[in-house]
């Protein structure tokens, strides 16, 4: 047991990228512990993914279905902007002050977090002006504790967070930060976003040459992060727990659930200078889509027409199954924020929110490195065309995906515990529904 937990959730990470020669810091953890298979719950998608690790409780139980979210009454998409309370259950920061109210807790750059009960907390809040600039800032808790670390370490860099410049950068302020906190307050449970797997995954696929370089870069990293963590007052005391939040598999198709809506009749665009923009209050139906899962939400009196529109996908090539109404159950997702049909994609597509036909009227946003307007998610943001300067509008430039349930071992992901607790055994399989059980054991709270 320990007082001084330090969880790592790294998307992407496998229990095959595990080795001595590539991986010697995560292997050095696993071999001085243990490493098991883990089991994410669909969607496995990061915000999902992360509050099933807090809640121990399943998506059709805490309520995130996806990254983000439809306001049905406002006829609005919200993507990677929503705060703490969508999460229902009792999260670990909770438990903590709950059953130890001296034990103090910090989580690093995680999704749904704003106003969550840790005591420390940093993620990424641009500011954006009304003459359309950006102002780099974060949200953090205490008040100011971003400024304190803008002091020491410059703003975090968001351009190397996400977008065509994504890099380690983004994660090595986070672990530089990280430390510093470790220095000054000692947080007995850090949880610690590590995103930069991801990247090259999505871009060149999972098993890419790029993937492999990058798995070796992050460990590298790691190794010199946890050599300075050591040399902090706690740092003889700290147990690194590292979870794969979910793993991706090379993708060679794409689906577009929107263009399929929009020939069916069933999805509305309109028109302004030139440009087509989905009308989401005049549409029938509309897919908010993210990874490898989409959600389509039904017009209210229409919803009776959620199997028809199941039909329209059923059979398409790249989908895997058409869940409407009650059938959500069988993927756990019938609950009252999911679409009324939520499509599953084969684990080589992935589905793209494209809606027009012709690049030459594509919404001036769709070029542009823009995660709040999109009303989906868009990983061709991580491409850029020199042509003209801009985000490309070629969906099958992505080669790596993520989000398709658990059917196959290649979509299980790694966690590895530093140290030899009893808590987990090497060769066994856990869920991500085990996480916060698996926490309080090695903090002596279960």
């Amino acid at each position: 047991m320990t007082n001084h937990l330090i969880f790592l959730s790294i998307p992407g990470l496998r229990s095959s990228d595990i080795s001595a020669s590539s991986t010697p810091t995560l292997f050095g953890w696993a071999n001085r512990g243990a490493i098991a298979e883990m089991i994410p719950t669909f969607p496995c998608v990061t915000s999902t993914v992360q509050a099933t690790f807090w809640t121990g409780d399943d998506p059709q139980a805490h309520g995130v279905i996806a990254n983000g979210f439809y306001d049905r009454a406002r006829h609005e998409v919200e993507f990677w902007v929503a705060h703490n309370d969508v999460i229902a259950g009792d999260q670990i920061w909770d438990e903590l002050r709950t059953r130890r109210p001296e034990l103090t807790s910090a989580v690093w750059h995680a999704q749904n977090i704003k106003g969550c009960g840790a005591d420390f907390i940093v993620t990424p809040a641009p500011i954006h002006e009304d003459d359309g600039t950006m102002k780099l800032w974060c949200y953090s808790k205490p008040e100011g504790f971003y400024q304190e670390l803008l002091d020491d370490l410059g703003h975090f860099p968001l351009q190397h967070y996400w977008g065509p410049l994504a890099n380690i950068e983004s994660t090595r302020w986070i672990l530089r930060a990280a430390q510093r906190l470790i220095e000054r307050s000692a947080p007995n449970l850090h949880w610690i976003y590590i995103p930069h797997l991801d990247y090259a995954a999505q871009k060149h696929g999972p098993n890419s040459a790029e993937a492999q370089t990058a798995l070796v870069e992050l460990d590298q990293l790691l190794g010199e992060w946890s050599n300075g963590v050591g040399n902090t007052p706690s740092g003889d005391d700290v147990v690194y727990l590292v979870a794969g939040e979910y793993a991706l598999t090379d993708v060679t198709g794409v689906v577009y659930p929107n263009r399929v809506l929009r020939e069916a009749g069933l999805l509305s665009v309109r028109n302004q200078d030139g440009h087509e923009y989905v009308d989401l209050a005049s549409s029938v139906a509309f897919a908010m889509v993210d990874h490898q899962l989409a959600h389509v939400f039904v017009q209210p009196g229409d919803v009776s027409r959620a199997a028809e529109i199941a039909k329209t996908f059923e059979g398409l090539p790249g989908v895997a199954g058409a869940y409407a109404g009650r059938r959500r159950r069988e993927i756990g997702l019938d609950h009252e924020r999911s679409g009324d049909v939520v499509l599953v994609a084969e684990d080589d597509h992935w589905f793209a929110y494209y809606w027009w036909g012709d690049d030459a009227v594509a919404p001036p946003f769709a070029r542009t490195v823009d995660i709040h307007r999109k009303p989906s998610y868009d990983p061709v943001e991580l491409f850029f065309d020199a042509s003209t300067k801009s985000i490309p509008l070629d969906a099958s430039l992505v080669k790596g995906s993520h989000g398709v349930p658990v059917t196959q071992p290649r979509h299980r992901t790694a966690l590895i515990c530093s140290a030899d607790t009893g808590f987990m055994e090497s060769g066994t399989t856990h869920r991500d529904t085990d996480i916060k059980r698996i926490m309080l054991d090695l903090m002596g709270l279960a």
